[in-house]
């Protein structure tokens, strides 16, 4: 049985033809088979992940907030009256 890597298989369906086919017939799959992520994206993404939820904050009124908070404990509550 073939070991499992740590890898997620690839998201379009032609490369994960590919590398269905060679898991099978034991190749080894080549490093550029499987397109890795650009660090500097990766770096931006993350940078707006950290900043995104303070400046919605800061945007929204204290009205609006009070309603999100709302609606965001009312949902966790549901999941325990079930």
């Amino acid at each position: 049985m073939l070991k499992r890597t740590s890898k997620k298989p690839p998201s379009d369906i032609n490369l994960l033809a590919v590398s269905v086919v060679k898991a099978a017939t034991g190749e080894k799959p080549a490093s550029g088979d499987i397109p890795q992520k650009n660090p500097a994206a990766v770096a931006l993404g993350r940078l707006g992940g950290l900043k995104g939820g303070k400046a919605r904050a800061k945007k929204l009124s204290a009205r609006k907030r009070k309603q999100i908070a709302k609606k965001a404990a009312r949902a966790r509550w549901e999941r325990f009256k079930k």
